[in-house]
């Protein structure tokens, strides 16, 4: 079974992210902050990471800066955002981000997508 990190500090965007990707047949762990994403990745191994680049304290950014590098050669890191200007998907992947998802999701492909990073290596 896959497993996922979803990063996400609004409960709302939690509990609909979630719910698709367990209804899809992943497992999903949560974290709220990038504290507690750090304590996750630390204490588990994970297929894919979805990490919300707008978080309290320590942003999406400063998580990946803070990730083993052993791990984020490993593990595809997508950025789940609502951020959407020009330049922010390409800001993300230079950040150590393999892929860019934009909020609000569209629940009909999304779980595909999530697949596709997985299956795809993170490409």
């Amino acid at each position: 079974m896959t497993r996922i990190l979803v990063v996400e500090d609004n409960p709302m965007n939690m509990e609909l992210v979630t719910f698709i990707l367990t209804a899809g047949g992943f497992e999903v762990t949560q974290a709220f902050d990038g504290p507690e994403a750090l304590d996750k990745i630390r204490d588990s191994c994970f297929d894919i990471i979805l990490l919300d680049i707008q978080l309290p304290g320590m942003d999406g950014i400063e998580v990946i800066r803070h990730i083993d590098s052993n791990i984020l050669f490993k593990t595809p890191i997508i950025a789940l955002t609502a951020h959407a200007m020009q330049g922010d998907e390409q800001r993300f992947i230079n950040a150590g981000c393999s892929g860019y998802i934009s909020k609000p999701i569209d629940v009909t492909t999304f779980t595909g997508r999530v697949l596709s990073y997985v299956t795809d290596g993170g490409k």
